[in-house]
């Protein structure tokens, strides 16, 4: 009775399958944001009419840069989820603050991204560019608020998150170095205009968490999750 008992426990164990899926997980979220910086057709210094311009001159692009953003927007949060899970073993209050900042500047970036949606789509349609400038240039309170929690929540909080990797030994040092600069390098890329560097910076975001999810990978079910 007893070994029957323990064939169907190890049966139902799913931690394999969950370090399975924090690993592909991880780095989805930030190669998914480097490759729409890279690809976004407007400077973020722009302003409305020459971004207006941009987007509809570049529907296509602008469409798959829409659907690299709604990928980000569902794993941003599952990813940097799983690599605090590890370093607040180590960094507990670090990790707090970190994930403190970065989860609701990750869940504000499709407030954010709203007006590149009503553009690509108001263009599509066929709406003149002047009403839709006009359109755009008219941004709710609340799109503002989020803009600065993003920024202030994705670049510090990243960066936090970079150093408890550090402390806590989780994905290697040289993951931890990568993840605690490549948001101010993005910031950097986003100050002087450079898509070739924001692609650089989340794409070494994106390297380090692959790093962790490796990491996820080769441990047993006991150091992911003990059992209980």
């Amino acid at each position: 009775m007893t070994e029957t008992i323990s064939r169907t426990t190890a049966r139902a164990d799913v931690r394999p399958v969950w370090r399975w899926v924090a690993a592909v997980i991880l780095p989805i979220g930030p190669a998914a944001v480097a490759l729409l910086r890279f690809l976004l057709p407007y400077n973020t210094a722009d302003d409305t009419s020459t971004i207006v311009n941009k987007i509809v001159d570049n529907l296509d692009r602008s469409s798959l840069v829409i659907w690299l953003a709604y990928v980000a927007f569902l794993t941003l949060v599952p990813g940097v989820y799983f690599v605090g899970r590890l370093t607040r073993r180590g960094t507990p209050w670090l990790t707090g603050v970190a994930l403190f900042l970065m989860v609701p500047g990750y869940l504000s970036l499709p407030w954010t991204a709203s007006s590149d949606v009503f553009t690509w789509a108001a263009g599509t349609a066929g709406i003149d560019r002047g009403s839709i400038t006009k359109i755009a240039e008219v941004s709710h309170g609340s799109m503002t608020l989020a803009g600065l929690v993003f920024v202030v929540g994705h670049v510090l909080g990243t960066v936090l998150l970079g150093i408890a990797m550090w402390r806590s030994g989780v994905g290697g040092r040289w993951a931890a170095v990568a993840v605690g600069i490549s948001q101010p390098l993005h910031l950097t890329a986003v100050i002087i205009s450079s898509h070739p560097l924001d692609l650089i910076g989340w794409g070494l975001q994106a390297a380090g968490f692959a790093a962790v999810g490796w990491a996820i990978v080769r441990m047993s079910n006991e150091e992911w999750q003990p059992a209980r």
